[in-house]
């Protein structure tokens, strides 16, 4: 009798060790997969968060981002999105310190610094913004350098420093010949320059080998007009009517036939 408890209580004890590590196991399946639900239903409301943004309901992208960031406090991008909506609604500290937060948890994501980089810019910080977007730019997972570098460019015409931005401009289409915000944010900045020879070098040469679009077809009449090119001008007007009618940059041309000067 007493020989049979002696071996049974060893073998219990061991079957109960074995049943706990079982149900730790079971357990630590268990909280993976709810993790991941939540990290995909995080990014699956700060996806909605930010397309509510763009169409300008506030109130229900607060409400979707903030979900995010309860669902997955580790979201860089729901963090991310969250700064900038708070910018939106003038609370920069808020927008500043959810940036922080963005930063800390992923300080090479080149998403987050871009974000991050066209808020410093919004907010009249030129010189740390153009250094984030270089940032991103020269990062090689950032996956459209291009754009970076023509948000750079953007950022310090804001700040009036034209020679810097034609630089970032023309480095964009050096990266992407075809990259058309590039093109047109150059050949805009050299025509209020005065500088028309080389816009409409610019013009030219993009549509030579590259698709148009609105925004360059009318900067294009704006040069050739200016340099008294009609024949010019007047197939820019052509291509902008008959491609892209019922476009903002339709109907300016359309005003700029009416009031010219």
């Amino acid at each position: 009798m007493n020989s049979t408890a002696h071996f049974s209580s060893p073998l219990k004890l061991k079957l109960t060790l074995l049943a706990i590590a079982t149900l730790s196991l079971a357990a630590c399946a268990g909280n993976a997969r709810q993790e991941k639900k939540d990290r995909d239903a995080a990014s699956y409301n700060a996806q909605l968060g930010i397309e509510y943004m763009k169409q300008g309901d506030l109130a229900l992208a607060k409400e979707k981002l903030d979900r995010a960031v309860t669902e997955d406090p580790q979201n860089a991008d729901a963090h991310s999105a969250r700064a900038l909506l708070f910018e939106r609604m003038g609370e920069r500290g808020q927008a500043d310190t959810e940036f922080r937060t963005a930063l800390r948890l992923a300080p090479h994501n080149p998403q987050v610094v871009n974000m991050y980089a066209v808020y410093l810019c919004s907010t009249g910080r030129t010189d740390e913004g153009v250094k984030r977007f270089l940032e991103a730019a020269r990062d090689p997972l950032y996956s459209t350098p291009e754009a970076a570098y023509a948000n750079a460019g953007v950022c310090l015409r804001a700040a009036k420093r034209d020679d810097e931005a034609a630089a970032n401009f023309d480095h964009a289409l050096q990266v992407r010949p075809d990259y058309a915000e590039a093109a047109y944010q150059l050949a805009k900045l050299q025509f209020e320059h005065a500088q028309l020879p080389a816009a409409r070098a610019g013009i030219d040469g993009f549509l030579a080998s590259h698709d148009a679009t609105p925004d360059l077809l009318l900067i294009g009449v704006r040069v050739a007009r200016a340099q008294g090119d009609r024949n010019a001008a007047q197939g820019f007007a052509r291509r902008l009517q008959r491609d892209f009618a019922g476009t903002d940059q339709a109907r300016a041309l359309a005003a700029l036939d009416h009031n010219p000067g």
